[in-house]
């Protein structure tokens, strides 16, 4: 089987949609030898900040010198990202053997069909056991009760916030979302729990509460008491149980991920990483170290991550839900722009915007298009990509209201067939004192990154997310 024909088994396996169900994806770990089984896991599911607090975890696990696998989805640019061990991608070459091996089986079992995801999921695992992992921090790709991820046996579970996003999939309500994350709570298996609202609460304490798993809940058990936020980082110190004081030593400094909500999503990654550790051995008092060096080693792209293109200021986000865009616009008003007070800040904001058309999309816009001088939208070259006369519709009766009551709104609002041209016409656009910002979906923002210079691998293998 040649390099070309694997590589077209593997794009053709995205047309076979989203698939929930755990008969595919246990047939599957079966026939290629239960490679789950050989490694301790941590399962990670939730809407917003999956990746960042899979990513804090692994870090802190790799200050320990414990051998970590990491899954995550999608990919910004390079397929090669979704699977890394101590932080180092699977090679392309390795991703074209596991996928021969697999497809292998997959043939001579006769009755499967799997999906691209449940494939990936599968080539993850096996990597990490040839790799012989000793932990691996797994994100489910969407859901958590029919994901095929929910296939492992996990000795620590988390929830990131859960909020409205792939509702033609998970439910039309908070309550009925929740419930899908929870299907990873495990019997007996701890849970971490980062902030909810009061009906995903509701649902996912119910949840645990009939598997009778311990939970440790951010707000009662632990917290993050926020000293700083800057445009390079969060400082924070970690506190635990009522007394609202922090843990000796336990201080956390220079976490190189911005906005007040990286300052939760690690306190959340902290209360696992504690939970590993400690199932590990290491003594109490040795926390506090390993988890600060781990902390402020963490590396985590596109997410309110700033660089310069020509020049320009350029800040990459992948907000493609209302909480995430929500989150964005916080970070922006209280850290980059000039408007918040800080004198290093920057005076113009040009919003370049593209997203897919199953998102919510005025509720992504509606807190961002009121910051912006200047807008341009965009489209990814996806098959769900909203077109960018489309979003120039919407933005027109999204600020045709907001200025009836405020006044606010963009100069100038343009339109650009892609994300490289859309670069190209912010840079034309773009003042001294300006900041780009390239959000709406992280299918945009890997674009942008690739026409900014990021080297790919099988960056067009991306899936739903």
């Amino acid at each position: 089987m040649s390099y070309r024909e694997i590589l077209g088994y593997l794009y053709n396996l995205r047309h076979h949609g989203i698939k929930l169900g755990l008969e595919n994806p246990a047939k599957l770990i079966t026939i290629t030898g239960n490679p789950q089984r050989s490694y301790r896991t941590v399962h990670v599911a939730g809407t917003n900040g999956k990746g960042s607090t899979v990513s804090m975890i692994a870090s802190v696990l790799q200050a320990a010198g414990i051998r970590t696998g990491t899954f995550t989805s999608p990919h910004l640019v390079s397929f090669t990202e979704r699977i890394q061990v101590d932080g180092e991608r699977i090679g392309e070459d390795d991703v074209i053997r596991l996928a021969r091996l697999i497809r292998s089986r997959v043939e001579e079992a006769g009755d499967l069909n799997p999906t691209f995801f449940e494939f990936v999921t599968a080539m993850a695992f096996m990597y990490f056991m040839e790799e012989e992992v000793e932990w691996a921090v797994i994100e489910t790709g969407m859901g958590g009760r029919f994901d095929a991820t929910n296939v492992i046996s996990p000795d620590v579970t988390v929830i990131t916030p859960v909020g409205l996003d792939h509702r033609e999939f998970l439910g039309e309500t908070l309550a009925e979302i929740a419930y899908e994350k929870a299907g990873i709570i495990k019997d007996g298996v701890p849970l971490v729990l980062a902030p909810q609202d009061a009906d995903a609460l509701k649902t996912i304490l119910g949840v645990a509460g009939e598997r009778n798993a311990p939970v440790y809940m951010y707000g009662d058990d632990f917290r993050a008491g926020i000293q700083e936020v800057t445009a390079s980082g969060v400082r924070f110190d970690y506190m635990t149980g009522h007394g609202d004081l922090p843990r000796p030593g336990a201080g956390m400094r220079d976490l190189p991920l911005t906005g007040a909500y990286q300052a939760v999503n690690a306190a959340v990654a902290v209360r696992a990483s504690e939970l590993v550790l400690e199932s590990c051995g290491f003594p109490a008092e040795s926390l506090p170290r390993i988890i600060r060096s781990g902390l402020s080693r963490t590396s985590w792209p596109g997410r309110c991550e700033l660089t310069v293109f020509r020049g320009m200021p350029v800040l990459l986000d992948g907000a493609h839900n209302p909480e995430a865009a929500r989150a964005l616009s916080e970070t922006l008003q209280g850290v980059f722009l000039s408007a918040s007070g800080r004198s290093e800040g920057y005076d113009g904001l040009i919003l370049v915007f593209g997203a897919m058309a199953d998102k919510d999309i005025e509720e992504i816009l509606g807190p961002l298009l009121p910051l912006a001088r200047a807008v341009v939208f965009t489209a990814p070259s996806y098959g769900r990509s909203e077109s960018p006369g489309r979003l120039c519709r919407l933005s027109a009766e999204i600020l045709d209201a907001r200025t009836a009551r405020d006044g606010a709104g963009p100069e100038s609002i343009h339109t650009a067939p892609s994300v490289e041209e859309a670069l190209e016409l912010a840079s034309r656009l773009c003042r001294r004192g300006d900041l780009v910002v390239v959000t709406g979906s992280f299918y945009t923002v890997g674009e942008a990154r690739e026409a900014m210079g990021e080297g790919a691998v099988l960056s067009r293998l991306r899936e739903h997310g």
